[in-house]
């Protein structure tokens, strides 16, 4: 007897036992069914007959070179969560919160069957669901659709081999707050990792500008046995002065630091630290002010520092070393080039122009 009709005679037995006991509760009791699985049965037999007793297979088969349905669900759903995110972040961002292997051509892949291959096609998608389903948006759908145009982000990019080997630094406005007044931010990212650090100011002095470098960065590359080696700033008053009498520049000579300056109106060319001042104002600033009204610079201060600690920590980047790892990380890894350039004194690679 083989396994299909060994299937189709215990489905009989139930109707044979449930006729001749006249009696269909206590058929299903004796057998051990469900009474719903008799009634399945018996629906079976009258529209299909004896063939409708079959076992089928529930499963769709795949189709080549697909990704399980699961998988595809999932890169939508994230699709729609964070739309302004490109096809290798989010394949990265899936890999490291969800487990889920699946590259950028894969999500591109996907995107491109449900016609979403464009950031604006993605915006479109979230518009019409949010529409169709009355759905509740997160802050981060609200701050992507409330971008009316692409953002303007600085352009151009400086060679940097380690760990500390360019720290570039700026002074962003944030805003005034009534009862805090004029806010400032002094930003600073490493342009190989692109660890990112910010602190907030009500004034823009050389003080503030070399405070924020003795409170924020240097610990930290100490704590990790590196030090900054020099410094990109623009020509703002806060960093420019003589040296006998600016704060900022006393504190990089005594720190051992150098001071490279940017092209006289060519913020450009500190594109990376321009880059997150943007990053942190579309993903901290416009989120943050919406959900809380501050009274005091402390409180703002304590939420920035949470925002910088994820952008280090949680959030992967698509820099040219960073290639889908946090900034942390690939700071962290970059210990081994400081040790052989630094430390060891290598000879940095042939394209590095002296000074």
């Amino acid at each position: 007897m083989t396994q299909q009709q060994y299937i189709i005679n215990r489905k009989l037995n139930i109707l044979e036992l449930s006729e001749k006991l006249g009696n269909i509760t206590e058929a299903c009791r004796r057998l051990g069914v469900s009474r719903r699985h008799y009634y399945d049965i018996k629906q079976a037999v009258e529209e299909e007959g004896i063939e409708g007793l079959l076992e089928k297979s529930r499963s769709k088969p795949r189709i080549g070179n697909r990704v399980a349905p699961e998988v595809e669900q999932m890169v939508l759903d994230y699709s729609l969560q964070f739309p302004t995110h490109g096809q290798n972040r989010t394949a990265n961002e899936l890999k490291k919160k969800h487990s889920i292997i699946i590259s950028g051509g894969g999500v591109r892949s996907i995107w491109d069957r449900h016609d979403m291959t464009t950031k604006a096609l993605r915006l479109k998608r979230l518009e019409k669901y949010s529409a169709e389903n009355n759905a509740i948006l997160t802050e981060s759908q609200i701050q992507a659709l409330e971008e009316a145009k692409e953002e303007k982000q600085a352009h151009g990019e400086v060679e940097t081999y380690h760990p500390g080997f360019l720290f570039a630094q700026d002074t962003y406005y944030v805003g005034y707050i009534k009862g805090i007044g004029k806010i400032y931010q002094q930003t600073g990212i490493d342009t190989y990792s692109n660890l990112g650090f910010a602190k907030l100011y009500l004034q823009k002095t050389a003080l503030t500008a070399a405070d924020f470098l003795n409170d924020k960065v240097l610990p930290l590359f100490d704590e990790h046995g590196m030090k900054v080696l020099r410094v990109l700033t623009d020509n703002g008053r806060e960093y420019c002065g003589r040296l006998e009498d600016h704060k900022y520049q006393l504190f990089l000579h005594l720190s051992d630091i150098e001071h490279s300056r940017t092209k006289i109106r060519r913020p450009q060319t500190n594109g990376s630290v321009e880059r997150l001042n943007q990053i942190i104002q579309d993903e901290f600033y416009k989120v943050a002010f919406r959900k809380k009204l501050y009274t005091s610079l402390d409180e703002m201060q304590t939420d920035l520092d949470e925002y910088i600690k994820t952008y280090n920590f949680d959030r992967t980047n698509q820099g040219k070393r960073c290639q889908g790892r946090t900034p942390f990380e690939t700071f962290d890894e970059g210990y081994k080039l400081y040790e052989k350039y630094v430390q060891e004194k290598q000879p940095l690679p042939e394209e590095i122009v002296a000074d």
